[in-house]
């Protein structure tokens, strides 16, 4: 039986080396290919929210309901339709004006890392909106984000700005965290929700970085630095910081400090900068006391209310799946399931074994 078990275990290891080593052939495949990612094309997506909340109460009345009950809803409620219907042939009939458009909702989701890698998807999504909203209308964006590189963020809030710009009501929830850069985002908003426990605030700017000067000095290797410039380069990681160029560093980190500040009151000139301009981060309810913040509410609630005198929609923008992320996805898919495989078998064995 122990031969037997070592055999078999063998024989495992062989085809589990030879499937991965499939895979990573793939990969490397799809890897290569990734570089051309950007050079694809796109497609907006829109998802009606009200259709959606009614599949799922519908789904719940068919399970709760009594039979008979649901039957003659339906049929009231088809009957309703058919009445409405015809009294909007009957007004256009005689001339009447129709009833006004309901109001519509058209909802963003921004997760931003480090890099606000979103924004080229955000900036998409907003341009297929303006082509068609209008000032009754109202844009809003679920936004979580710790944060980031300045400009990246800036970019990012500069494509909110061109809603404010065109007059259409821009509401921001944050059900998780906006801070830092996402703050910067966050406070463009007419009206800046939070849930009670989301982190909002860090107006502040952060910049840190190693230096391995005296290790290279300490193994006599030399790292030289040639600029043109007096202030080209003020840190580095390899050579030797002066006094004088940490000065010059902080004094641009203090100046990205103020363009911040700058901006935030631009936009919330109600909040005493002098209090929360500090990086300091608060949950929502103290955020509200503050006045970082409009209401306390989750992105949930204030949809699903929404949802009851307008028409909501969700707008995204997706990329057309190219070939290496459909080979990424079968690779990771597929040796998931190997090694799954492979794992319940010598676990089963072990049993067996006794």
């Amino acid at each position: 039986m122990t031969e037997f078990l070592a055999e078999y275990g063998l024989f495992l290891a062989k085809t589990l080396t030879l499937i991965i080593g499939i895979l990573l052939l793939f990969a490397g495949i799809g890897g290569l290919l990734a570089r051309r990612r950007d050079q694809r094309e796109g497609h907006v997506e829109v998802k009606n929210l009200n259709d959606h909340l009614d599949e799922m109460r519908e789904e719940i009345e068919s399970e709760v309901l009594d039979p008979q009950l649901l039957k003659r809803r339906l049929k009231e409620q088809k009957k309703q339709e058919k009445r409405d219907e015809k009294a909007r042939r009957k007004a256009l009939k005689k001339g009447e004006e129709p009833e006004p458009e309901r109001k519509r909702i058209y909802v963003l989701d921004f997760h931003g890392d480090i890099h606000a890698s979103h924004v080229d998807w955000l900036r998409e999504e907003i341009s297929a909106i303006l082509t068609l909203a209008r000032k009754e209308d109202e844009v809003v964006v679920r936004l979580e984000s710790a944060g980031g590189l300045v400009h990246a963020y800036g970019l990012a809030a500069s494509q909110l700005e061109r809603i404010r710009k065109r007059e259409i009501p821009l509401t921001i929830c944050v059900d998780k965290v906006a801070a830092s850069g996402g703050y910067m985002m966050g406070c463009i908003a007419d009206k800046l929700l939070a849930a009670p426990f989301a982190l909002v605030g860090s107006i502040g700017v952060v910049a840190q970085l190693p230096n391995f000067h005296r290790l290279l000095k300490k193994h006599d290797v030399d790292y030289e630095v040639y600029t043109a410039g007096e202030y080209k380069r003020t840190l580095t990681l390899f050579g030797e910081n002066t006094e004088h160029g940490r000065k010059k560093f902080v004094e641009e980190l203090e100046d990205t400090h103020t363009l911040f500040k700058q901006f935030v009151s631009e936009y919330r000139p109600q909040l005493n900068l002098d209090e929360v301009a500090t990086g300091e981060v608060w949950f929502g309810r103290r955020a509200l006391d503050k006045g970082l913040i409009d209401g306390i509410t989750t992105s949930d609630d204030y949809l699903f209310e929404a949802c009851d005198n307008a028409d909501v929609y969700q707008v995204r923008y997706e990329l057309k799946k190219g070939l290496q992320e459909r080979l990424s996805e079968f690779s990771v898919q597929a040796l998931d399931k190997a090694l799954t495989r492979v794992g319940q078998r010598l676990y089963n064995s072990r049993f067996w074994s006794r």
